[in-house]
């Protein structure tokens, strides 16, 4: 992949370029303190290709070698499963992606009044309704709703854009962000009683809370670029996670309370899910007794456009039609009168 120009990296940095390409590497790997075997793993790794974001190239490279398969799960995310069947101490999962994302038009400043209104069976489909009830990791508890208490936001103000708005930057203003606090599978109220997480947590109570609005909401797991270091609260060398919130006549609209920000083209989606349960990267098992190590290492950069595929080239010069032999033309006389 050629490196981005200078003309072009400066037309992004000060926000002028309408279409951007990106380039991903995502490096995960399982190192154990023993020898294990009949490993099965799920990745859920390869970036959507719908709306502004179009997918230009993935590649997928396991060490040891492994036959991948490949699936799509019911709620549109690319799923890649493989197994190590023989003895290994080590795992490692090399993804490689090129991105097209277009610029976003921006959302208007609030949402039409009657927008509450909108959220009835004409509206919403099952999958709405479905990103309305709890689930595992964005459920209602007594910790959530006196985080709603205290921040006034039992019942939502304004028209449902305005209180997303509000919401993202309560978020935000209410939690500090700090990693090894909670993991992966931490329940919202242990970053409700610290008052401080990660990116998943954040989103995690985004999404409990506009649930109880009536807003149908889901989990984005995905990717973030930064400009210049230290420009969100989120890290670069990480995953990143964000909500998507349903408005009926705006559709989905992307929040990013981590860094009190609304969703566009430096975000980067890759799954989405009621919540973190429906889309981790990496999900599996294996046989044995060892203890694992996880480490894991991503890149974001802007790059310049991929060069076209085979079945994107255009035919300068057509092959010359030649005229049939006579020995030709009696063959295909045979050939039709046995068909």
């Amino acid at each position: 992949m050629r490196p981005i120009s200078p003309t072009a990296r400066k037309r992004f940095c000060e926000g002028q370029a309408t279409l951007m390409f990106y380039s991903i590497r995502h490096i995960t790997r399982f190192r154990y303190s023993q020898p294990v075997h009949e490993s099965v793993t799920e990745l859920r790794m390869q970036p959507r290709s719908e709306g502004p974001q179009s997918l230009r190239n993935f590649q997928i490279v396991t060490n040891p070698r492994a036959q991948l398969y490949a699936y799509t799960d019911y709620l549109g995310n690319a799923v890649y499963h493989f197994n190590v069947l023989r003895a290994h101490e080590m795992l490692r999962i090399d993804v490689q992606a090129v991105v097209e994302i277009a610029a976003r038009p921006a959302p208007p400043a609030a949402a039409d009044p009657l927008e509450w209104q909108r959220y009835n069976r004409y509206n919403l489909t099952d999958e709405h309704f479905d990103l309305i009830e709890p689930s595992k990791f964005a459920k209602p508890s007594r910790a959530l709703q006196e985080f709603a208490a205290a921040h006034d936001l039992v019942a939502p103000q304004g028209d449902p854009l305005t209180a997303l708005r509000r919401l993202n930057k309560t978020i935000y203003d209410g939690f500090d962000y700090e990693v090894g606090v909670t993991q992966v599978h931490s329940p919202i109220e242990t970053a409700l009683a610290a008052k401080r997480g990660v990116c998943q947590d954040f989103a995690h109570v985004m999404i409990a809370v506009a649930r109880s609005w009536g807003i149908p909401t889901r989990y984005v797991s995905g990717y973030l670029h930064h400009r210049r270091k230290g420009q969100y609260r989120s890290g670069e060398d990480a995953t990143h996670a964000w909500v998507e919130a349903y408005l009926p006549s705006l559709g989905w609209l992307g929040f990013d309370p981590t860094n009190d920000i609304e969703a566009g083209e430096r975000h980067i989606r890759v799954a989405v899910g009621r919540d973190y349960a429906d889309v981790p990267p990496t999900r599996g098992t294996y046989k044995g007794e060892a203890e694992s190590e996880l480490a894991i290492s991503v890149t974001v950069e802007p790059t310049q456009a991929p060069v076209r595929h085979e079945e994107f080239l255009r035919v300068a010069r057509p092959l010359k039609q030649t005229p049939q032999s006579a020995a030709e033309k009696l063959y295909h006389q045979q050939q039709q009168q046995q068909q």
